[in-house]
């Protein structure tokens, strides 16, 4: 993708996330909510992926635990968003752990496909359908390649980013990426996968 409106969106999207970030962490509480609000949708719909309905639980131990480090963050609004999906994954794991239950597959409700984020062919697709046939393509699909799909197009994070989250190199969350967008683009019929899909997600690098 190219230097268009989306990805200055974007841009601007993670510049407002940063400057609301450094000044709740100069105490500012107003500027805490701007940051959850920006950042809670996202991490929903991730969480919903790995702990279904009990996603808000696991959602607010999170933010207790951003709330509590938020001193430690270092970075800019890109940065607290790979920080919190990693936060928000480890309350998940937890959560599994206590529950003794496998992650579930990914859950996509229309709250999340309706968040601000870079369009693609696949995102497009995902938007274009309706959340019951959203759940059951996603569902579908393999653990590593749910998760990747969703940090990338859900958080919006770039492969690097997800792998920091996922304890993987940036090529194994890519390739997982791309099989997860190629068999969903498949099932919907929808043309033009190619491996460098989800660079098509908003990755300029």
């Amino acid at each position: 993708m190219g230097h268009g409106a989306e990805p200055r969106r974007v841009h601007a999207y993670d510049e407002e996330l940063g400057a609301a970030v450094a000044r709740a962490q100069e105490g500012d509480e107003a500027a805490f909510t701007v940051a959850y609000r920006l950042v809670q949708p996202q991490l929903l719909g991730y969480l919903r992926g790995l702990v279904g309905d009990d996603a808000e639980d696991v959602a607010s131990d999170a933010w207790l635990q951003i709330a509590r480090d938020l001193g430690r963050f270092k970075g800019d609004g890109a940065g607290f968003r790979g920080w919190s999906a990693t936060i928000a994954r480890h309350r998940a794991l937890d959560h599994l752990r206590r529950q003794k239950a496998r992650p579930r597959s990914s859950v996509l409700e229309q709250d999340v496909l309706d968040m601000p984020g870079p369009h693609s062919t696949h995102d497009q697709a995902l938007e274009s359908i309706s959340t019951e046939q959203a759940l059951e393509l996603v569902r579908g699909l393999p653990r590593d390649q749910a998760e990747a799909v969703l940090l990338r197009v859900v958080v919006g994070l770039d492969a690097p980013a997800a792998g920091r989250v996922l304890g993987k190199r940036p090529g194994a969350v890519r390739t997982a990426a791309y099989r997860g967008l190629k068999r969903l683009a498949k099932q919907m019929g929808v043309a033009g996968v190619t491996e460098d899909g989800p660079r098509t997600l908003g990755e300029s690098k």
